[in-house]
């Protein structure tokens, strides 16, 4: 073996070649399962609404039901992560038992209602506590350690962001418990369908906006 070869590695590599690339990091959209998880989550409330419309509340839950499954079992042969393809199901699972023990095929989407309520009392409890939402799970994300309220136009970002992810919810809330105390079934469908992603998308994007400028402002390496 020679001197040159002494300092090769096991396989005759030379030692202190480029580092492999790090693997990129997934963005929120691929981390919600891409444009198919709009479809996926919407999926089971068209088909729940439409058999409900001609079916007896009995074979309407055993549709739903069987149509999320398969969802559920397609979406794990493609190789999705357990926790993404199972969540809708879950969610699916918890609104059918509820139909199952109220009688009553609104109480569908009940459960979504109430959540959009809560998430907009926090989204603007925050705010008028001046800890917007939004700042502080950056912050969190980011380690913890940063004064970032001091700041005014992070601040103010944060403010932008956290307000228009409570307008989204309280939207949603006001808009789908009009229509369920108004007991419309078909209406509360579309509604969900609507307002779901496009809005999700919507807030998200100026999110990710106070997020960036927090990250350019705050982090040195940024």
């Amino acid at each position: 073996m020679t001197a040159t070869d002494s300092h090769r590695g096991p396989a005759g590599e030379e030692p202190g070649g480029p580092a492999p690339a790090p693997a990129p990091q997934p963005t929120l959209l691929e981390q919600t399962g891409g444009p198919m998880g709009f479809v996926y989550s919407a999926v089971p409330v068209v088909v729940f609404v439409a058999a409900n419309a001609f079916l007896s509340l009995t074979a309407t839950i055993i549709a739903s039901v069987a149509v999320g499954l398969a969802i559920t079992g397609y979406r794990l042969l493609r190789g999705e992560r357990f926790s993404l393809a199972a969540g809708g199901l879950l969610g699916l699972a918890v609104a059918i038992g509820i139909v199952a023990l109220t009688g009553s095929a609104r109480d569908f989407f009940v459960v979504g209602i109430w959540a959009y309520l809560v998430a907009f009392v926090v989204a603007l409890a925050s705010l008028l506590a001046r800890r917007p939402l939004s700042g502080v799970v950056w912050n969190l994300v980011h380690g913890g350690t940063h004064d970032w309220r001091a700041d005014r136009r992070v601040l103010r970002a944060h403010d932008v962001a956290t307000l228009a992810a409570a307008a989204v919810s309280g939207a949603r809330f006001g808009v789908q418990q009009w229509l369920y105390v108004s007991d419309e079934t078909g209406w509360l469908g579309v509604a969900r369908v609507a307002m779901g992603w496009p809005l999700t998308i919507l807030a998200a994007l100026v999110v990710v906006w106070a997020w960036r400028r927090s990250s350019k402002r705050l982090l040195p390496s940024a």
